[in-house]
């Protein structure tokens, strides 16, 4: 009888006070929590309702006063999440609010409407370090092939509201039909909204004649309270149109992705998705493209994975070591044959084991490789008149088809981080390449002389950060012991992943101005600067041109990050 009347008493204090609270017993001192409800011009919103929910007790429910004043009084100690929501504005999510007995926590709440949470602002330091301005947000397509994450620099990764970032790049990326403009801008805007949910809108715009080329994505992740995090994207591409021989006929792809991850325990994760993508290019073709990968974590030092890809890495996975400035997608890779246009497919499967020793990380891994219709590059002045090149109007490279690669290899990295501004990697390969049967050959037999063979490949390639200009930069090398016209190893998306042949890239923070809420990068990037690899064949006027792996290319330009 005595609980009933405690109850009794607690309900009619909550509504003398304006404020529903939770029965507590005599044998715990209750804890409250208050604050103010306003606006992002500081004005006070009555009636604003206030759902807070914890690990002792149920939901409730209270609501704002004049002043936009809320206070639960009598709670449990506990862990609560405080949810604020009113007309007109966007809900505001607050979560581990720790209550400990006899405490009061005071924790006053900011509602954006919808044209304030996608303002640009000064959310972020100088001295933030995201790898995330520097590419195109892709959830389509991500195996993880990497050696341990060094825990000491992930620690030091800081998630924010809102990212942004604009970038002016001079110079194409030389990679063949649809690798870019030589003159682009490119951006990115990401929010958090909800606590766990994550919006992102992203792209690249190129000048030239004509309607420009450009690449449209919109992003959408959320993380579930079990741990999963399902995303899904939606990518509109347009490049420019190609050469007069093929009507100016300009390619335009439309493509939808969605993944989703999640882990067992601390001992298993496992990541899966798909892509789906319509191309319309002298003709209409769709492509689908499941992923997936499987890790098992044995002991704290030691992963043990399984890959499966449908595409090669995209730029978002490769990160500054690998590719500062590549904010392009290789996908769609296709070709032409007698005016015909093929699609570039593959399936890669590798198995790797990762251990990590300290300073020092080592990944082995076994792969097999089938890749159909491969696309492959070319350099110098051609035309597409016999229906089997396709010229890039901006690079002066071009895409040709090959033949089918079938191979299986072997990857082992080293990497040692020797202190916080020096990390050096070596990876070595063996696996399968296209190359010719014959040299000088003419282009239009190209296809037909095109064989496997096997070649050793080595990189080395260091990387770091100048303490007192704080200049990033990284360097790297990989020779082949022969001719090849596809990379060894086209898969590998570990720290030891390198373009082929001699590499510098070098990102210089630039001092900003006072009133300027964003800090400015300049970006040097040389990709094959000897200009290596290049296999000489009969072009179409009698003239030379040339088959490579990697076209050299000279790109420059400023990014602003916010």
């Amino acid at each position: 009888m005595g609980c009933w009347a405690m109850i009794v008493a607690a309900m009619f204090a909550a509504a003398m006070n304006g404020a529903l609270s939770l029965p507590v017993y005599a044998t715990e001192q209750p804890g409250a929590i208050s604050g103010y409800v306003r606006d992002a011009s500081g004005m006070p919103q009555m009636g604003a309702i206030v759902e807070i929910a914890g690990t002792a007790a149920r939901s409730l429910t209270v609501f704002t006063d004049g002043a936009g004043f809320y206070s639960a009084a009598n709670l449990l100690p506990g862990s609560y999440s405080v949810r604020v929501s009113a007309a007109s504005f966007l809900p505001a999510w607050r979560e581990k609010i720790g209550l400990r007995p006899g405490t009061s926590v005071h924790l006053n709440i900011t509602l954006n409407t919808l044209l304030n949470a996608m303002r640009v602002g000064p959310l972020r330091g100088a001295s933030d370090d995201d790898d995330w301005k520097w590419t195109l947000r892709s959830v389509a397509n991500r195996p993880v092939l990497r050696v341990l994450d060094d825990p000491a620099t992930s620690s030091e990764k800081q998630d924010h509201d809102l990212k942004a970032s604009l970038s002016f790049l001079a110079g194409s990326e030389s990679g063949g039909y649809g690798s870019g403009s030589d003159m682009s801008t490119r951006f990115s805007v990401e929010r958090s909204i909800f606590s766990a949910d994550r919006v992102g809108l992203s792209g690249n715009l190129g000048y030239g004649d004509g309607l420009p080329a450009a690449i449209l994505r919109a992003t959408y992740s959320h993380r579930l309270p079990d741990g999963s995090g399902p995303s899904m994207a939606v990518t509109v591409r347009r490049y420019a149109p190609s050469d007069p021989n093929l009507h100016n006929a300009s390619l335009q792809a439309v493509s939808l992705s969605a993944a989703d991850d999640f882990a067992l325990g601390d001992v298993l994760e496992l990541r899966f998705g798909s892509e789906l993508q319509t191309i319309q290019f002298l003709g209409r073709v769709t492509a689908f493209r499941p992923h997936a990968s499987l890790q098992f974590h044995s002991s704290p030092n030691t992963v043990v994975g399984y890959e499966y890809a449908t595409s090669l890495p995209t730029s978002d996975e490769k990160s500054f070591d690998s590719a500062p400035t590549d904010m392009s997608d290789p996908d769609p890779r296709l070709s032409v044959t007698n005016f015909s246009t093929k699609l570039e497919s593959a399936h890669h499967q590798e198995l790797n084991i990762s251990h990590r020793l300290g300073k020092n990380s080592l990944q082995v891994a076994v792969f097999t490789d089938r890749v159909n219709n491969t696309a492959l590059l070319g350099t110098g002045d051609v035309t597409a008149a016999g229906g089997f090149l396709l010229p890039d109007v901006y690079s002066g490279t071009f895409t040709y088809a090959g033949d089918t690669l079938d191979t299986q290899g072997l990857r082992v990295v080293l990497q040692r981080k020797f202190n916080s501004d020096l990390t050096a990697t070596l990876d070595y390969a063996y696996g399968g390449v296209l190359d010719l049967t014959r040299p000088d050959i003419e282009i239009q037999n190209v296809e037909q002389a095109i064989t496997t063979q096997r070649r050793h490949a080595l990189a080395a390639k260091f990387g770091g950060t100048l303490p007192r200009t704080h200049t990033r930069w990284i360097t790297s090398y990989r020779w082949v012991d022969g001719q090849a016209l596809t990379p060894v190893d086209m898969f590998n998306a570990s720290p030891g992943r390198t373009d082929p042949y001699l590499n510098v890239c070098i990102r210089q923070p630039i001092p900003s101005l006072g009133f300027l809420p964003a800090h400015m990068e300049a970006v040097i990037d040389l990709r094959n600067l000897l200009a290596q690899g290049y296999v000489p064949v009969v072009g179409q006027d009698g003239q030379t041109v040339y088959l490579v792996q990697s076209a050299r290319s000279v790109r420059g330009g400023v990014t602003i990050n916010f």
